[in-house]
């Protein structure tokens, strides 16, 4: 999804963006999505909840949990929304903004005892508490890191693939 910005004068200036809360769920795409009926039935096969329904897209709240690519969101769609093959990641991966305690001097690591797959490492930091580093290819966007964060210091943002030089 798209950024949009926190106030008119930030819309103006092109400053304060912020990311739009919300994400397709897994394998879900802006092509694909046109497809949906808005029915629901994804929202309502979710075990945990974080899919709901806004103005009759999908989208997923990482707020209220992380996703773990059951796929029962995928089985219950009666549209062509979802890929065939479950999808094993989202189209974006987890962004550590400067706001982080961490970054901060305070001693905080619970994005990484909530990444199962250890996306998010602290590294040493002379003469203060740990730093996070986040692999972005290893993070699956699942969004286990941006419930647990006391800050919100944590959001999602688009993958990025660089062109291969010619």
């Amino acid at each position: 999804m798209a950024e949009v910005a926190t106030t008119r004068r930030a819309f103006l200036t092109g400053g304060g963006l912020r990311p739009r809360q919300g994400y397709y769920p897994p394998g879900v795409t802006a092509t694909s999505i046109a497809h949906c009926s808005g029915c629901g039935e994804c929202a309502d096969a979710c075990p945990a909840k974080i899919i709901g329904m806004r103005d009759g897209v999908p989208t997923v709240d990482f707020n209220a949990g992380e996703c773990t690519f059951c796929g029962e969101c995928s089985k219950r769609c009666p549209e062509r929304v979802f890929p065939p093959e479950p999808a094993t990641a989202f189209a974006h991966h987890a962004f550590l903004a400067d706001t982080c305690l961490a970054v901060n001097y305070v001693d905080c690591q619970a994005c990484r005892d909530a990444c199962s797959i250890m996306a998010i490492r602290f590294k040493p930091r002379l003469g203060g508490p740990f730093v996070p580093v986040l692999d972005a290819d290893a993070c699956t966007g699942c969004g286990a890191c941006v419930s647990v964060c006391p800050t919100q210091s944590i959001t999602m943002t688009v993958r990025t693939v660089e062109a291969a030089h010619a």
